[in-house]
């Protein structure tokens, strides 16, 4: 068996941002989930349908592995990134730095884990891997899915495998942290603005408060969407509130995280707004999920018609809030904290 030492296998709501936590602390690096899904720039939203596709997917956050590469970025972590079509190859790399004393982190299909419950095809999944024996892999995944988990080599290796939609190349990757981090205002600030920019000025209607919109005149007509309203209406609905979203479609972890940055940060008008306007959005976006779901249940229209006037008002809410937090640089006189405290616990 060979194990890295020292590994702090807290599973907390999302996948990669669980991943992210559990290679940064490894490290003695201690961020919150909410300040990492902020610094990485996560939230989102796209309304996401095809001909290939069974049902519409709302999603709540940018693409997988944006989120890491984004957080990289501002923090000035070094990010190595490995992929391969050869699973020999992509077992040797994860096998190396494992011997070398750090966990890595994977990007796999959820599907093929043996601890999964529900065997549905997402490409996107990321966990940290800290260990191996002969039969089985050590894995950190979310609180949801485990905490320390574990999953045949032969399932980890179908699921890196694994082609489709928001799958990766066997991909592995590292971080490693400098030893000073930039000042908490330095990165914040500019992870904030540069998230409202993206979602205020979207390349396609689908995607940012665009989306949210398009979405609202969408899901009215999601019963005639589907052969069968009681699977598929529900389904979305859990994966909005319970797949690894954190809650109300990611909004929960946006809102904390500007809660942090009220602590962090001298308060501004902007931030506040910013705040309050995403307290308000993730309430109502759990609500959207009650009544989609109850439209699935009861096969009741009148129910998705009321979520898609929710949507609307959501995306005024969301566009306000980006509106203002767009704003922060230019409106934010200082931080309360320079940088790196408490050892390596950053602010």
């Amino acid at each position: 068996m060979t194990i890295v030492n020292g590994i702090d296998a807290r599973g907390t709501k999302h996948c990669e941002t669980t991943t992210l936590g559990v290679l940064l602390r490894h490290q003695g690096l201690d961020v919150s989930e909410p300040m990492l899904f902020g610094l990485g720039r996560g939230l989102s939203f796209v309304y996401w349908d095809s001909k290939s596709m069974g049902f519409p997917f709302l999603g709540g956050r940018v693409k997988p592995f944006e989120l890491t590469r984004n957080l990289a970025e501002t923090l000035g972590l070094e990010l190595v990134v490995r992929e391969t079509g050869s699973p020999r190859k992509a077992w040797a790399n994860v096998v190396e730095v494992i011997e070398g004393g750090r966990p890595v982190g994977l990007q796999l299909d959820s599907c093929h884990l043996d601890y999964f419950g529900s065997k549905v095809h997402f490409g996107g999944h990321v966990v940290a891997m800290y260990g191996y024996d002969d039969q089985v892999a050590y894995l950190v995944d979310t609180e949801q899915q485990g905490g320390a988990v574990c999953t045949s080599l032969g399932g980890l290796a179908q699921a890196r495998a694994a082609r489709g939609p928001m799958t990766a190349r066997h991909r592995s990757f590292t971080l490693t942290a400098p030893q000073d981090l930039p000042a908490a205002r330095e990165r914040i600030v500019p992870a904030i603005t540069a998230c409202a920019d993206a979602f205020l000025n979207p390349p396609i209607a689908n995607l940012g408060h665009r989306g949210i919109e398009k979405s609202g005149k969408l899901v009215r007509t999601w019963l005639r969407r589907t052969d069968d309203p009681r699977r598929d209406l529900p389904q979305a609905a859990l994966l909005m509130e319970k797949g690894g979203t954190g809650g109300a479609l990611f909004r929960h972890l946006y809102r904390d995280f500007l809660a942090e940055c009220l602590q962090v940060l001298e308060p501004s008008p902007q931030l506040r707004t910013g705040h309050r306007l995403y307290t308000e959005a993730a309430a109502l976006w759990t609500e959207v999920a009650a009544l989609i779901a109850r439209a699935g249940e009861a096969g009741d229209e009148p129910f998705l018609v009321r979520a898609g006037t929710t949507l609307h008002e959501l995306s005024r809410i969301e566009r306000e809030a980006m509106e203002a937090l767009s704003r922060l640089e230019s409106q934010l006189p200082s931080a309360k904290a320079p940088g790196l405290h408490n050892g390596r616990h950053w602010w």
